[in-house]
């Protein structure tokens, strides 16, 4: 199934959308995603690690330099999600400078033949992502872009226009982290992108706990999760205690 078919049923059906974040080569990492489509995720982004990851704070920093120093590389990646099967859709998202190396048009054929339904790139600007668009609409892997809060209406159109799968609208300016307070900024982007299409709109950095999730879905059709999962993953190496926080966070998006 496509990301955007598993997203939009699920919104369809009166539910909100629940997408974990995980470190691609970092500990039992194929086992945590399980155990994260096992506690109700509707898909998974997997982070294909990288030296210098912009948009990244230092927890998914750390999860990834240790990935890193276990040699992961990208095509490691793929090749683990080549063989394993969830159940739902697997997102990756990872840096363009890797994709460049790796090659646009063999990474997005090898995605596609990884079982990957989706691409993040956060520093591919919209103004050149044609040429990997391109390849990657050819492959059928959904390039998801990214709407940032100070985005004008003309930009945020041709944001929206040419993401695929769902668009991320990116809840605070600055990299990724736990946040004590949702910030004011999430909701307004999640109500800008939403009026604006037809896909599903996640809100992503800066949803910390399960009730800030709750607050921006109140505006959005979903959430991202990533530090607070890394983090427990980190402190615990432990599958079960991932799919457990994950749990909180799909219990409490469905009690709203």
């Amino acid at each position: 199934m496509s990301l955007a078919a598993a997203l939009g049923s699920r919104r369809d059906l009166g539910g909100k959308c629940l997408v974990p974040y995980l470190t691609g080569g970092f500990g039992d990492w194929t086992t945590m995603l399980g155990a994260a489509a096992d506690a109700g995720a509707d898909a998974i982004e997997v982070g294909i690690p990288f030296s210098d990851p912009v948009m990244d704070g230092p927890v998914i920093q750390e999860a990834s330099s240790r990935a890193l120093a276990e040699g992961t590389t990208p095509a490691s990646v793929l090749d683990a999600l080549a063989r394993i099967d969830l159940g739902v859709p697997l997102a990756v998202m990872t840096y363009v400078n890797l994709v460049y190396r790796f090659g646009y048009e063999r990474f997005a054929r090898t995605a596609a033949a990884s079982s990957v339904a989706a691409a993040i790139l956060p520093d591919l600007p919209l103004e050149e992502c044609g040429e990997w668009s391109e390849v990657a609409d050819a492959a059928g892997v959904e390039t998801v872009m990214l709407a940032a809060p100070t985005a004008s209406d003309d930009r945020l159109d041709r944001v929206v226009a040419r993401s695929r799968g769902f668009v991320y609208a990116v809840g605070l300016l600055g990299i990724t982290g736990e946040r004590d307070e949702l910030a004011s900024s999430a909701k307004v982007i999640a109500g800008r992108a939403r009026e604006r299409t037809e896909l599903p709109v996640l809100v992503g950095v800066g949803i910390s706990t399960p009730a800030q999730a709750v607050e921006v879905c109140e505006v959005a059709d979903g959430v991202v999760i990533g530090s607070v999962i890394v983090r427990r993953a980190l402190e615990t190496g432990s599958p079960d205690a991932v799919g457990e926080l994950v749990g909180t966070f799909r219990d409490a998006l469905d009690r709203g």
